[in-house]
């Protein structure tokens, strides 16, 4: 039976100096239980100059990974190298402390692309956040012009959407994954939704930690993306980052990419926009 290689990037560096070797070790040996046969694990290393490279290695001789090692500018210049190397249909990013923990997942995720011919797949995931809880975060990619709609490590992309798309805009330090989803659902590739829990990840700690470089470039990914279709101000921008408040003249032109559940994007939009102005007024009476 046909099976398409997946490709899944993994960007490392100094894993060991940081504690990550376990992890990076789990996610290795989940995926060589995996039930799909054709993966093709491919490891783009940052220059590191503890003993990382010897782990690495070490997995590299026993056929578990491929890998390369040069200096970068981070994580999403990373993923671009990487992308010019593999060679799967199907490609999935995950950190070094992700992994798949449903054995037949990537299986699953596959034959669902396969079948429907989709451009990307995503699905639900166990998200472990720095503060030391996890919680199951569930898609919406209807408030996806709103809201990061779900983990990069929850989406398998096909291959050639990426080429298209020219990868992650690496001006965007923390935010660049976002910024390709948004592309990406306005584009309007077919997407899929696999009802299925199989990824378990970690939230970005930078993310987390630092609101305010997050807040700000996803300003600036707003006004990249939104500007051609609708004359955004300054202080529109501040509400969609805010709050998730829209303009309707552009919200109308960002449903077109929802052509057949245009009438639930509105509701979600409305749902998405009173949960996080409450929160903000709450926010803010909390403070005086």
């Amino acid at each position: 039976m046909y099976q398409p290689t997946i490709s899944i990037i993994t960007a490392t560096k100094n894993i060991v100096e940081d504690n990550k070797a376990d992890d990076f070790n789990a996610q290795i040996y989940m995926l060589s239980r995996q039930t799909y046969s054709n993966i093709e694990h491919f490891v783009i290393d940052g220059a590191s100059n503890d003993d990382t490279l010897t782990l690495l290695k070490e997995y590299k001789n026993s056929g578990h990974i491929t890998f390369y090692s040069e200096a970068d500018r981070g994580k999403f210049d990373a993923y671009n190298k990487a992308l010019l190397r593999v060679q799967g249909k199907y490609v999935a990013f995950i950190s070094c402390d992700d992994f798949y923990h449903d054995l037949t997942g990537i299986e699953d995720v596959v034959n669902l692309m396969e079948k429907e011919e989709a451009d990307y797949c995503f699905f639900p995931s166990y998200c472990c956040h720095p503060a030391g809880y996890i919680f199951l975060f569930t898609p919406a990619f209807l408030n996806t012009f709103q809201v990061c709609p779900c983990p990069r490590q929850a989406i398998i992309f096909r291959k050639s959407v990426l080429d298209e798309l020219r990868g992650f805009d690496e001006k965007f330090k923390i935010m660049a994954d976002y910024d390709l989803v948004i592309r990406m659902v306005m584009s309007k590739y077919k997407g899929v939704f696999f009802d299925g829990n199989i990824m378990t990840c970690k939230l970005g700690e930078k993310t987390t930690n630092m609101p305010t470089q997050a807040n700000t470039e996803t300003s600036h990914i707003f006004y990249k993306n939104y500007k051609p279709l609708f004359p955004v101000t300054d202080e529109m921008l501040t509400k969609m980052v805010e709050i998730s408040e829209m303009p309707k003249g552009l919200l109308d032109k960002l449903s077109e990419a929802f052509p057949q559940d245009k009438e639930l994007f509105y509701k979600r939009y409305e749902f998405m926009y009173n949960m996080r102005r409450n929160a903000e007024l709450e926010r803010r009476n909390a403070q005086k």
